[in-house]
């Protein structure tokens, strides 16, 4: 909005108004004949007055009131425009910003228990998800990543999506600018291994390796759920080995009991790998709720 100032009057005190000129004026003008020109004298000055009365303060103020009456439908309508312009460059940058740079996800479920928490019914942590990073680098060992889930993984996903054609579209346009989930198959899981590794948990190791190698997990949930294999050195089922093809990866949830990873889906043509096409980027914060806001740890396992 502009600051709009209203200009003052000011009387003017001239050289020449001094009272006794005045005075003298009176004088002779009370010392004039009042004739018949005398006597009207004085009406044209008070016609005049009138006149001015009407043409000035009148006019003025008519057309003060008309103007007024215009500024106020202007200025709404000024308004809603500037109120409508940031709604349209909220939007837009919105819908960049989350589709080129960052998003927030929900954790639904207890699969990366205890680094993120989620479950049925409770309040899930709320992550920022970074999509820039993988544009430019892969995947290491030890990222927590979301990623779209495989065909394999789809089996038990159910659409998110109202049955309501109307309801449908105000969903696709709320998930179009991030305000409503997309309606896929988003899994959060950590990589364990990359292409060519081989990985594997069989009886007698006493863990989960890698080439050979037994992992340093410090991440993993610690006593494990009390679910099958929780007295295993696996912590579930046996597995392996299995090599990761080109351009996937292995992931597995940090609550090795209670996670349906890639242990889960070794039957699929990737043999439970992900394709790193499917990532859709690195899990940086926990932003909600604020008793949990920090980072998400990442270290490298294999280090």
């Amino acid at each position: 909005m502009t600051d709009e100032t209203t200009p003052h009057g000011s009387a003017r005190n001239g050289p020449h108004d001094h009272p006794q000129h005045a005075s003298a004026a009176d004088g002779a003008y009370q010392d004039r004949p009042d004739d018949a020109e005398g006597g009207p004298a004085a009406a044209p000055g008070a016609a005049d007055d009138g006149a001015g009365g009407d043409s000035g303060a009148g006019g003025d103020s008519g057309a003060g009131g008309e103007s007024g009456g215009k500024k106020k439908p202007r200025r709404f309508v000024r308004a809603v425009r500037e109120i409508g312009i940031l709604v349209v460059v909220a939007v837009v940058l919105s819908v960049l910003l989350q589709t080129f740079v960052a998003r927030v996800y929900l954790i639904p479920s207890q699969s990366m228990e205890t680094t993120l928490h989620g479950c049925p019914g409770c309040t899930g942590d709320r992550i920022v998800v970074d999509k820039l990073t993988y544009r430019f680098t892969d995947p290491r060992p030890g990222d927590v990543v979301v990623f779209k889930g495989p065909p394999s993984w789809n089996e038990h996903f159910d659409s998110n999506r109202s049955s309501n054609t109307f309801i449908r579209g105000l969903q696709e346009v709320g998930s179009f600018i991030g305000l409503v989930p997309p309606d896929e198959n988003d899994l959060v899981k950590r990589v364990i291994a990359v292409e060519g590794q081989t990985v594997q948990c069989l009886p007698g190791d006493k863990g989960v390796t890698v080439d050979g190698t037994l992992l340093d997990e410090p991440y993993v949930k610690n006593p494990p759920s009390p679910l099958p294999g929780a007295d295993s050195p696996c912590q579930g089922p046996y597995f392996g080995p299995v090599t990761v093809p080109k351009d996937h990866v292995w992931v597995m949830g940090d609550n090795r009991t209670d996670s349906a990873d890639s242990r889960y889906h070794m039957g699929d043509a990737a043999s439970g790998t992900v394709p790193v096409d499917n990532i859709i980027g690195k899990a940086r914060w926990i932003v909600l709720p604020f008793s949990r806001i920090g980072s998400i740890p990442s270290p490298d396992p294999q280090s």
